[in-house]
């Protein structure tokens, strides 16, 4: 297969972060981009999406996602259909908010990657859009007190396992992003029994619990702060390409009957 010439691509920043790239006619190969160069503008931007490309069925797209480097695989494979589901049993196939987490809490290893295939997109006002929040900027914009205390935190979660992740996981609340060597965010919002599904319990190990509520809602106003953040809204066929390691991801609530079917595949 021909490799496509980078320079012939629209490339337009978002704000804050992010990049748009599109493709000349409206119909161009994925697969004709070296996954290096998507993922160096990744790495960058930390939100990649792609748009002017066909989309690519999933065996497909298993296999181009497979030179970017091993797949994270679950119970149901490679690619998870994200959709609303009536019968739902976890919260992602609702038609509420989703959150911010990210990837791969539960799973043996964190994705460095993971992509987005937009089949349907809500309709114009519809919500749904997957908002990311840039947790390299939030650390880099605090003072170095702060930083040092959040050094000594882990945060323990618990959920039960009614889809395809869960149980009982501690993590450090800062980590080390695996390219830039940056320090990031490892956080998972907590999710109240009143109001999901299925309840993520959260507690801040090296806060006392007096402090635990106050601790959660501060880390809350921080990463959601405009500056921090890009909305993505869904158009049909928007190809998606995300930095798991730099960011948190999650999605607001759909409005009305408005929903969206994606395609996600995670790289490792």
């Amino acid at each position: 297969m021909t490799t496509m010439d980078a320079a012939a691509l629209r490339r337009t920043a978002q704000q804050p972060f992010g990049l748009v790239v599109e493709a000349p006619g409206g119909d161009a190969d994925l697969r004709e981009l070296p996954p290096r160069t998507l993922a160096e503008w990744t790495e960058e931007h930390r939100v990649l999406v792609l748009r002017g490309f066909r989309l690519l069925d999933k065996p497909d797209l298993v296999t181009y996602c497979e030179a970017w480097g091993e797949i994270l695989m679950w119970d149901f494979g490679a690619v998870l259909e994200l959709v609303i589901q009536d019968d739902a049993q976890n919260y992602l196939f609702t038609r509420g908010e989703v959150p911010f987490h990210w990837d791969g809490a539960f799973a043996r290893v964190d994705p460095r990657f993971f992509l987005f295939q937009c089949v349907q997109a809500p309709a114009a006002g519809g919500g749904g859009e997957t908002v990311f929040s840039d947790t390299t900027r939030v650390v880099a914009d605090a003072d170095p007190a702060t930083v040092r205390r959040w050094e000594t935190l882990s945060v323990a979660y618990r959920t039960e396992k009614l889809a395809h992740y869960g149980g009982e996981i501690t993590k450090p609340l800062l980590s080390r992003h695996p390219s830039s060597g940056a320090t990031t965010i490892r956080y998972a919002e907590p999710l109240p029994a009143d109001r999901f599904l299925n309840p993520l319990s959260v507690r801040i190990e090296g806060v006392d619990a007096a402090e635990q509520e106050q601790f959660v809602a501060e880390l809350a106003d921080l990463l959601h702060r405009d500056e921090y953040c890009y909305a993505h809204e869904w158009r049909d066929g928007d190809i998606v390409v995300a930095d798991n390691h730099a960011l948190v991801h999650g999605r607001n609530a759909f409005r009305g009957d408005a929903s969206r079917v994606l395609q996600r595949i995670q790289v490792i």
